[in-house]
């Protein structure tokens, strides 16, 4: 019998029928399935990137919006009554695409403006009304479980809400990509660097880093004289700055630099960004 006709009666099985035929003694609890799966990589059956984001999946049901919320202290907000001139420094230096906009204080949320919406006026002289360009705001309690949240957002076609708790006020703020990187891991953006490249100048005196660079390359690199007695790399540096874990947006200042958490997630950090005060 020919190989060709070997392969069309015995076609190659799917990984998905591997994992079936692995899961063929029926796990009692999800942690004995995690355990299947994770045997099933090691013998090549699935893909680790694709066991990480099984894993991601059986975790975000009892994941809430409280888990990953950027906290209220670290909202990036525009208040209603701020001119063009002082809203752009603030679009062009967080290069975020959306932001909350206030009213006397941050429980006072009218709205959501995008930052794409203020190309217009830049080509424009017509006088700039920030209620011409505001979009709804979105909210959702916090102890909203986060497939829920992504099903939401997926449907309404959002990509950000305002977190607000029992009583009304406003706790923080979800993206749609938070939620994703609890599932694919972390999403490449605008500040991400090559793999071989662990420090990017972004424009004078900012530099994205990221937090696994070596201490010793930091030094060399920023003639710098951070110490290397409790940790090896600037992640762990910074993390014990703080004291404990830091989420996106926390910042930090030592050494003559300000550390900003540019993405970090429940386990550790992963992107900073490091302005130069000197």
């Amino acid at each position: 019998m020919s190989d060709e006709l070997q392969t069309s009666q015995y076609p190659t099985r799917s990984w998905l029928e591997k994992i079936g035929q692995v899961l063929a003694g029926e796990p009692r609890d999800r942690n004995e399935l995690v355990e299947i799966l994770r045997d099933a990589t090691e013998r090549r059956l699935l893909d680790p990137n694709a066991l990480g984001m099984i894993e991601g999946i059986l975790q975000v049901p009892e994941l809430r919006v409280r888990d990953i919320m950027i906290p209220r202290s670290h909202m990036i907000v525009i208040e209603q009554d701020m001119p063009l001139d002082q809203i752009l420094p603030i679009v062009i230096t967080t290069v975020h695409s959306r932001f909350p906009v206030i009213g006397e204080n941050k429980d006072e949320i009218l709205g959501i403006l995008l930052a794409k919406d203020l190309l217009s006026y830049a080509f424009e002289t017509k006088p700039f009304n920030i209620r011409e360009v505001l979009r709804s705001a979105v909210f959702v309690p916090e102890s909203k479980r986060l497939d829920v949240l992504l099903q939401e957002f997926r449907r309404n076609r959002n990509h950000m809400a305002v977190v607000v708790d029992e009583y009304g006020g406003v706790t923080g703020l979800v993206t749609i990509e938070d939620v994703l990187e609890q599932i694919v891991g972390d999403i490449e953006d605008e500040y991400d660097t090559d793999d071989d490249q662990r420090i990017k100048k972004y424009n004078e005196n900012v530099y994205i880093v990221k937090a696994l660079t070596p201490i010793d390359e930091f030094n060399e690199f920023f003639n710098a004289n951070l110490e290397t007695k409790d940790a090896d790399t600037i992640g762990g540096i910074i993390t014990r700055e703080f004291g404990h874990l830091p989420k996106r947006g926390e910042s930090v200042e030592m050494h003559g630099y300000r550390f900003k958490i540019l993405r970090a997630d429940t386990r550790r950090i992963h992107l900073l960004q490091v302005v130069s005060l000197k």
